[in-house]
């Protein structure tokens, strides 16, 4: 709300309408999807426009189509243009989440989509609660909640050796070993990796792993799955399929806010 307000808040609205003007709206949307970051956008209408009412005719999971319409609002003129433009990015940003990580849990079922951190700044909160709504999982909220160990990490460590160092220093805390080819999944086995994550590696490559691995640790790929391929990583028969784009490319789903011009009238309130 800082960021839009900025130093002298609405300069174009307090030129244009009267204080007391009131209006009618509602907020709609124009392409199908899922709905996601409804909770964020009513706290901005909490904040910046107390005195209009907010009626939500969907939540956050809700599959959307075009012309439905997500809340209508009544009150300060004003204050619903306030409100605007931060609630609507909210909206359009969670909800375009949400919608892409449907597209590839439906693709990917019985296994489960993951986030990554491959998220905006200040807004990870935000996009990984859309990937819930989406149907999706998340991965690891930050550096501190799981142990991954990638091949930087491997650079200057041995498979066995990180393995076993991650679980003395941060025991309870899953250790998951990123692997890029056969001879370090068998070796993170071996050494008590609690997870298994496959990364650029073909379907084929994925399946050979499964099979060896046997259901011993869970299996996650990753690295370039697309909505063109995430079935065919999915019928490997892994437990999860790691999507960056989720979070990093969805693209916003359109959004809008009308208002009624028709029932605008002035008011005497006091």
């Amino acid at each position: 709300m800082a960021e839009d307000a900025g130093i002298a808040g609405d300069i174009t609205s307090s030129a244009t309408i009267p204080l007391e003007a009131l209006a009618s709206g509602r907020i709609g949307v124009r392409r199908p999807g899922v709905m996601a970051g409804g909770l964020t956008a009513d706290l901005v209408f909490q904040l910046a426009a107390p005195d209009v009412d907010v009626t939500w005719h969907k939540v956050d999971g809700d599959e959307l189509a075009p012309g439905d319409v997500l809340a209508d609002l009544d009150g300060s003129a004003r204050q619903i243009l306030v409100a605007e433009r931060p609630a609507l990015n909210v909206l359009g940003m969670c909800s375009g989440i949400a919608t892409l990580t449907a597209a590839y849990a439906r693709l990917v079922a019985p296994a489960r989509v993951r986030d990554t951190r491959k998220t905006a700044p200040g807004l990870r909160a935000l996009q990984k609660a859309a990937v819930r709504a989406g149907g999706g999982a998340n991965h690891r909220d930050s550096l501190s909640d799981a142990v991954l160990i990638k091949d930087n990490h491997l650079a200057v460590s041995s498979v066995g050796d990180a393995v076993a160092n991650a679980h003395r220093m941060w025991p309870g805390r899953t250790v998951e070993l990123e692997c890029d080819h056969f001879d370090q999944v068998k070796a993170g086995v071996e050494a008590g990796a609690d997870m298994i994550l496959v990364d650029n590696m073909t379907p084929d490559e994925v399946r050979d792993v499964v099979v060896w691995v046997a259901g011993r640790v869970p299996i996650e790929a990753s690295g370039g799955i697309d909505l063109d391929t995430a079935h065919l990583y999915a019928d490997t028969g892994v437990d999860f399929v790691a999507v960056g784009a989720l979070t990093h490319s969805a693209p916003v789903l359109d959004i809008g806010l009308d208002l009624d011009v028709r029932q605008a009238f002035l008011s005497n309130r006091t």
